[in-house]
């Protein structure tokens, strides 16, 4: 595994956003699949169906349950086809990594939680490149020794 995304690198394939064109370029060139952890997956639809809840209790935020459906759809379709892989990872290490991060970093950078577990993950993995939009976030797997290219 060379690279792993964040939830924001995830929104940004499969809904049109300002990081989009970013998005889809790095994604086209990757010569392997895109993989992602349990906890990365339920994040990314957990924050999906978010916006559809928010849109339904105002209409000027969020978006559209059947917007919401069709990047499920797609998601779940690229996982069918193998572009991304479900690569399973040892949560009990993960969570250990993390602890380390959170007491190293997080009082004096502002990390939340999600933040740290996924670039723990990402290191625990062994992913060279971590994939996000994110400062904090960058700047954590940056401190973690990976690269962040978008």
């Amino acid at each position: 595994m060379i690279a792993y995304p964040d939830t924001s690198f995830l929104c940004s394939i499969y809904r049109k956003q300002i990081h989009t064109p970013l998005a889809l370029a790095y994604r086209a060139g990757m010569k392997e699949p895109l993989c992602f952890s349990s906890l990365l997956e339920f994040e990314f639809i957990q924050a999906i169906r978010l916006q559809v809840w928010l849109h339904a209790v105002d209409r000027t935020k969020g978006y559209s349950e059947r917007e919401a459906d069709q990047m499920i759809a797609d998601w779940e379709s690229d996982v069918a086809a193998g572009v991304n892989v479900l690569v399973p990872s040892d949560a009990d290490a993960v969570l250990r990594l993390a602890r380390t991060y959170s007491l190293q970093r997080t009082a004096h950078k502002g990390h939340r939680t999600l933040d740290i577990l996924h670039v723990a993950t990402a290191v625990h993995l062994g992913a060279k490149q971590f994939l996000t939009f994110d400062a904090r976030q960058r700047a954590l797997a940056k401190y973690a020794g990976l690269r962040v290219p978008v």
